[in-house]
């Protein structure tokens, strides 16, 4: 009987099979989106610009990914993290499931799962965890969308704050997670160290964007903050750790 191994060159194939749909997917409707942009008149200049700066503000997510596929890989091997945050991209989705059933199973995540029973539990959850989303979203996001219209429409700058508000909120959810571990010491501070340096460059990027006229700088200051506050961590902790060592 053939032994289950994370790398298994059968996984990679059926995760690259996957992935290499998803692409094809996206380049049929940038095709198509472009397109129908000539036909409503938009020239080539512009859509080449939103096309680049789109490119550009996916440039730090991708990053983020791209970190949570090397962490996740480490139990999990490479094709289902590669698999997963390909099609879905939430780090901060993928890696407490992960985290919370291996936990619950009593394995340990400092080494790479070889009992398939263990892995297939862990993907099982990673997949139904999400799959309510695929229900609720063709079910209400008309009611919520008109909801979310009809508030801006009588009050812009109050339906701006609700929109954020709710974004803040989807955040907060996670935030539980992120400092869990704040009274372990100095090395429990590295987030908020982290957050504070990002909400810095936030304030950096607003105060160019007003003083400096560079309108330019709206669309890229949330990618700029990110990788920033990424360098930033990276930079960070090892240096906390040493001194708190």
């Amino acid at each position: 009987m053939r032994q289950f191994h994370p790398n298994d060159t059968l996984l990679f194939i059926l995760a690259g099979a996957v992935i290499v749909f998803i692409i094809a997917q996206s380049l049929f409707f940038l095709i198509r989106a472009y397109k129908r942009g000539k036909e409503l008149g938009i020239t080539s200049e512009q859509l080449k610009k939103t096309i680049v700066s789109t490119s550009i503000f996916t440039i730090a997510p991708a990053v983020a990914v791209l970190l949570g596929i090397i962490t996740l890989s480490k139990f999990l091997g490479l094709p289902l993290p590669w698999l997963r945050l390909s099609v879905i991209g939430a780090i901060t989705y993928e890696l407490p499931a992960a985290t919370s059933t291996a936990n619950a199973l009593g394995v340990s995540l400092s080494e790479t799962i070889m009992d398939p029973k263990v892995y297939t539990a862990i993907a099982w959850v990673m997949t139904l965890g999400i799959f309510p989303g695929l229900i609720w979203v063709p079910l209400f996001i008309k009611k919520i969308q008109g909801g979310l219209m009809k508030i801006k429409s009588k009050d812009s700058k109050w339906g701006d704050i609700f929109m954020s508000s709710l974004f803040l909120g989807m955040i907060s959810a996670f935030l539980g997670m992120v400092f869990a571990d704040i009274r372990s010491g100095l090395v429990g501070w590295i987030p908020v160290f982290v957050l504070l340096f990002s909400a810095f460059l936030m304030m950096i990027c607003g105060l160019l964007i007003k003083k400096c006229n560079m309108k330019w700088l709206e669309t890229y200051a949330l990618p700029i903050c990110m990788l920033g506050a990424m360098i930033f961590a990276v930079v960070i902790t090892p240096w906390i750790g040493g001194i708190a060592g």
